[in-house]
């Protein structure tokens, strides 16, 4: 039986929803009063969206306290999005005044549960140009002895890694660069150790994130990369 893809692309097709959705794509969970924020809807209206998201199943919720909390449903959600946005036109929002190179979620940002962006991106051809990582067919990335060592010396143990429906290491197009980042169990697991870390940290509530001063500085020296600009 043909899926209905009519249905899902018509709700994710309306603005104020595609922003509630693309609001929760840093693997936030929100309530829905900061959802009506994103979505520069009435709180009533984005009540009735929200409605919406949940009965498609895109969204899930769970109560805390008097609220609600919102979340994408699942990595396939994720995944769709992430799709649209590789091939999607810039939005035209953007004032003629500010560079694009200056947008923070260009630079570095959490795409549900990796991370994206130009840091993003320059860190994963600095696993292949090391022979850490290998291109295979399908968009899957191997990991090499060296990549094996590299990761575990990082605090990541890739033997202990469960692999997830997303693949342990694939390619993922990112739509600001249009070159591919690391996703997979591997690109999830390396978001977290960069958390932890405190390499990197969330922009107030948002998806963008910022390379700290030792975020730089380590990276630097351990993949060689440059950070010519940043928010």
């Amino acid at each position: 039986m043909d899926a209905d893809i009519a249905t899902i692309a018509a709700l994710i097709g309306d603005p104020a929803r595609a922003n509630m959705l693309l609001a929760l794509m840093g693997g936030l969970t929100l309530p829905a009063g900061e959802l009506a924020i994103c979505a520069n809807v009435s709180p009533q209206t984005a009540s009735s969206h929200l409605s919406k998201l949940l009965k498609a199943k895109l969204l899930s919720t769970k109560a805390q306290g008097r609220n609600r909390y919102y979340r994408l449903s699942s990595l396939e959600v994720a995944s769709a999005i992430e799709s649209l946005l590789a091939i999607a036109p810039p939005a035209r929002s953007r004032s003629r005044r500010e560079p694009e190179r200056d947008n923070p979620l260009r630079f570095a940002r959490t795409c549900y549960n990796h991370l994206a962006g130009k840091v993003a991106v320059e860190m994963n051809q600095a696993f292949q140009r090391r022979g850490l990582l290998v291109t295979e067919r399908n968009g899957q990335y191997r990991l090499t002895d060296e990549g094996r060592q590299w990761f575990e010396k990082f605090g990541i143990d890739p033997a202990e890694l469960r692999v997830s429906r997303n693949g342990f290491a694939r390619e993922c197009l990112d739509w600001t660069e249009r070159q591919h980042h690391l996703a997979g169990t591997l690109g999830t697991v390396l978001l977290d150790r960069l958390f932890k870390l405190r390499w990197i940290v969330r922009v107030d509530k948002t998806r963008a994130v910022r390379v700290t001063h030792k975020g730089r500085e380590q990276l630097g020296k351990l993949l060689g990369i440059e950070f010519s600009w940043n928010i």
